[in-house]
């Protein structure tokens, strides 16, 4: 009995059990959420653990929030409505990160938070009022495939740390300790290779 299929025949395969077993087509493979990395680009006042330069690439175990949209616009005429696309939005970028005992992560990043707003003189950008805007940076999500290249970029341009909080400390869990810190971004941009 002679089969044919899609894969017999469009990509060259011998399915006959005599020749073992056959190759599985990867054409449909798609981007895998868990291979990527993030990068961050803090401004120059911004410190950095010993042993580190910027940019920064963090253990981070969570990346959400990237997102862009654009708000409608109804236009009435007697009994039709259309819609044009109006004001764009951004989403908030929130990173879960591990706080690692030898970066000391959950510092720097609230170290980071603080060139924002410092609790200690309740001041905004106190570090930045020589130059205005220049607390905003750009980060970087690396998407990448099988073999760790790089398939595409998402740039977040205009970023700065919007909120800062800690993860709940309990006896029960058997989980590292992380912080999560959201992000608020003026521009999104998917970038090819």
């Amino acid at each position: 009995m002679t089969r044919s299929s899609y894969f017999a025949n469009n990509l060259n395969r011998n399915l006959n059990e005599n020749d073992g077993l056959p190759v599985i087509s990867q054409d449909l493979e798609s981007v895998r959420s868990y291979q990527w990395e993030i990068t961050f680009f803090p401004p120059a006042e911004v410190e950095v653990p010993l042993g580190f330069s910027k940019p920064l690439t963090l253990a981070a175990k969570k990346v959400s929030g990237m997102s862009v949209q654009v708000e409608d616009i109804p236009v009435s005429r007697v009994n039709d409505v259309t819609y044009y696309p109006g004001r764009p939005s951004m989403g908030e970028l929130e990173v879960t990160f591990d706080n690692l005992l030898r970066t000391k992560a959950g510092w720097q990043l609230y170290k980071y938070f603080q060139t924002v707003y410092d609790p200690l003189t309740g001041e905004f950008t106190s570090t930045y009022l020589d130059n205005p805007g220049q607390y905003k940076t750009t980060a970087e999500i690396l998407e990448l495939n099988g073999q760790m290249d790089p398939v595409s970029l998402v740039k977040l341009v205009g970023i700065y740390p919007k909120k800062f909080s800690k993860a709940e400390k309990a006896y029960s869990t058997n989980e590292f300790d992380t912080v999560v810190v959201t992000f608020r971004y003026d521009f999104l941009l998917q970038l090819g290779d």
